[in-house]
């Protein structure tokens, strides 16, 4: 929605931002994105290991009180420094306490949980699967922590694995997934999200309360839709005769192996909850000698008689190379430091016709997937959310060690950790068992580089390999909804720092997030530049970004990546956004705007997503002519007293006389005294309601730093007093 016109003359805001011969492709969404990693960094021979630990006591109770003295870590054997150590404690994070934004936590991705709701489409009835949907929403809404991040994906033989949506901390999308399993006819997809956190539209009635109904009214009208989709599934499925069995496992080991050597690249401890009915364990282990039947009968009288081709090897003794294949891809889930739980959902589906009953269920393979990883078989599937209780109680207290590894191999090789603790006797231990020397950026597979981006941007964490800084702010757009421009300007040098080629990719993702950590809007683009010639000039100033995001009214918290996509150098940005109720005539005053000096930086605007669009009237005039604000001034002291000039946007200011007051604060909340303000001129906009003001500030007085500027507008006739703020540096 477009803010408010103006009769003021308007020139041409794409004039202002274009930046020809620059531009040479720019795509509407993103190949892919990202994680953790100084790790991905071709710069450095040196990078940092996270280990995050649990000690549980016998009883299951975490351990508390730990100090880096009271542990060591083992790479190969070899004892390493402990350089980082943090405790985080969730029992001091209490969800009731819960503020608006998700940044108070302050939990690296590391230290957080990642569960991966994975449902098999392959080995269960579609009646299992659709029941088991509403344990999995009930584990989502109503017992994960505030700090989890969660992800669901589908998988079939056919297919593979298939990320619904990214390791998020939106509970309403996560349960929006479960009960759609990715059937696009049950699904809003006019805008893809290239990072996968939105499935489809938000809600325009978010989830206020731990009420599944909430999170879509629809949910139960799919009902009918959803178990069709799922019929149409299993009856593909049911063309396999079981001679196929082997080569479907195979098949399925195999590419779950793959999406454990893509989660290695999500930082913590993953826990991936696999709803499936499991396949029949004879073609592993063989028949169990309590498991006589007819068919057995047989085959051990034709052994009797030594008619040996009469019998079934594989299912009488099981498939050595098949059974390889699972601990193979087991093992790749224990490097990627993931635990399987199994959920037997068998018990959910009542008698259904022959046809589709074509897999014997045995509970041996999924018990022996989870055995094997550190996890448990839950048989009742409808409460295994309970049955998970006791890993969310034994991983309440997390002990986050960093170590940077004395001998980091081969890029793509495998290390072994070993963690001893300095604990009470009997108590058990639980670590990542190894990590990956970090590979080329160029290396990832696309699903790992779109996983390092979407953990960033999910823990709200910054990253400073790119320097970035974002204004984001609000106007009146309409009766509800505001207009929030976002301007995100890149440091040049970190873009070009081991870039070689004269163009140059740049992939920009916005997010915001509301109060209660939905995703209520996005943009996404990837801007190349021509370099030829210019690289100098690039990397002493940089890109500065123009998209935007339409809000409610609210508390948001707008989260921003960008990431050079040749090398990975990514920069991770967060800042708080209030958009007001403009509709209560509230005296309200927009963040100072300071003008950027023309040419300081390479310019370039959103796409219009539609016709409409294109005409969105540019938001930063005065007078009639634009400006481009900057994200983060710097005003030069002045002997000459040349003083940096101000916009000031506010709504509701009152007809009289107004009055300016300026507060600058240091880094640590402290007032600062110097620096000056004074009121130049009241403008003429031609809009009841909306006022734009110029003013001059003067911070000869303030030593050189960074500091934030606070304005307050005062209407001498109701005294009212909206303010404020912006950070500055002063340079001498």
């Amino acid at each position: 929605m477009p803010p408010e016109s103006s009769s003021e003359p308007q020139s041409s805001p794409i004039a202002v931002l274009a930046l020809a011969g620059l531009l040479t492709t720019a795509a509407p969404h993103l190949a892919q994105g990202p994680d953790d990693l100084r790790q991905f960094d071709d710069r450095a021979s040196v990078f940092e290991v996270q280990v995050p630990v649990n000690v549980v006591t016998r009883s299951g109770e975490p351990v508390r009180g730990l100090q880096p003295e009271d542990f060591q870590i083992l790479d190969e054997g070899a004892a390493q420094e402990i350089t980082g150590f943090r405790v985080v404690d969730l029992d001091l994070i209490a969800p009731d306490d819960r503020q608006v934004i998700e940044t108070d936590y302050g939990i690296p991705p590391a230290a957080r949980r990642h569960f991966l709701f994975l449902f098999d489409l392959s080995f269960s009835a579609p009646t299992s699967v659709g029941k088991a949907r509403a344990a999995a929403q009930d584990f989502v809404l109503e017992r994960m922590h505030p700090t989890d991040l969660a992800a669901v994906a589908v998988h079939t033989v056919e297919t593979g694995p298939q990320l619904l949506i990214t390791f998020t901390p939106d509970r309403a999308q996560l349960a929006r997934a479960i009960a759609t399993l990715g059937n696009p006819r049950l699904l809003n997809l006019t805008t893809k999200d290239p990072l996968g956190f939105m499935i489809d539209a938000p809600s325009a009635n978010p989830v206020g309360s731990l009420d599944i109904g909430g999170v879509n009214d629809d949910i139960r009208a799919m009902e009918r839709d959803i178990d069709a989709y799922l019929r149409v599934i299993g009856n593909e499925m049911a063309k396999y005769e079981k001679s196929y069995a082997r080569g479907q496992i195979s098949s399925w080991t195999g590419a779950l192996q793959g999406m454990a050597r893509i989660l290695s690249s999500v930082e913590g401890r993953k826990h991936v909850v696999l709803f499936s009915e499991g396949f029949d364990g004879r073609l592993l282990f063989g028949r169990q000698p309590d498991f006589f039947d007819e068919e057995m009968h047989r085959e051990q009288e034709a052994i009797d008689t030594g008619q040996y081709g009469r019998v079934d090897t594989d299912n009488r003794y099981g498939n050595t190379q098949l059974l390889g294949h699972v601990n193979r891809m087991l093992n790749e889930f224990q490097r990627a430091n993931t635990v399987i739980h199994t959920v037997d959902i068998s018990g959910l589906r009542a008698d259904l016709p022959e046809e589709h009953r074509t897999r014997v269920v045995h509970r041996d393979a999924l018990h022996y997937m989870a055995n094997e990883t550190g996890g448990e078989l839950h048989e009742d599937a409808n409460d295994f959310g309970a049955e998970l209780g006791d890993v969310l109680a034994s991983s309440t207290v997390t002990y986050l060690l960093s170590f940077e590894p004395t001998e980091p191999g081969e890029p793509g090789e495998h290390h072994r950790l070993r963690v001893r603790a300095r604990a009470p006797r009997g108590a058990q231990i639980s670590h990542r068992m190894g990590y990956y020397t970090p590979r080329p950026f160029g290396d990832l597979h696309p699903l790992e580089k779109r996983l390092l981006a979407s953990d960033l941007i999910a823990a709200a964490q910054e990253r400073d390999d790119l320097k970035i800084d974002v204004l984001a702010t609000a106007f009146r757009a309409g009766a509800r909804a505001a207009y929030v421009p976002v301007i995100v300007e890149v440091g040049g040098g970190g873009l070009v720092e081991n870039h070689d080629q004269p163009l140059l990719p740049i992939e920009i993702y916005a997010y915001v997030t509301d109060e209660k950590t939905q995703m209520r809007d996005f943009f996404s683009r990837v801007v190349t530049l021509n370099l030829a010639g210019r690289e100098d000039a690039f990397a002493n100033t940089g890109l500065k970004y123009y998209g935007h995001l339409e809000l409610d009214p609210g508390a948001y918290l707008v989260r921003v990546l960008v990431r050079n996509s040749v090398t990975g150098n990514t920069g991770v940005e967060t800042v708080k956004l209030e958009v007001p109720a403009f509709a209560t005539g509230e005296p309200t005053l927009l963040p100072p705007f300071f003008e950027q000096e023309p040419g300081s930086w390479f310019l370039v605007r959103e796409q219009p997503a539609d016709q409409y669009a294109k005409t969105t009237v540019y938001p930063f005039t005065v007078n009639g002519e634009p400006y481009v604000p900057s994200a983060a001034p710097l005003v030069q002291t002045n002997p000459k007293g040349i003083n940096a000039e101000i916009c000031l946007v506010g709504y509701n200011l009152g007809p009289g006389d107004l009055t300016l007051e300026a507060t600058v604060v240091g880094p640590n909340g402290e007032l600062v005294t110097g620096g000056e303000i004074s009121l130049r001129e009241r403008t003429v906009t031609g809009i009841p309601g909306l006022d734009k003001l110029v003013a001059n500030f003067d911070p000869t007085d303030l030593p050189a730093g960074d500091y934030t500027l606070r304005v307050a507008v005062t209407d001498p006739a109701t005294q009212a007093r909206p303010a404020n703020s912006i950070p500055l540096r002063v340079l001498n």
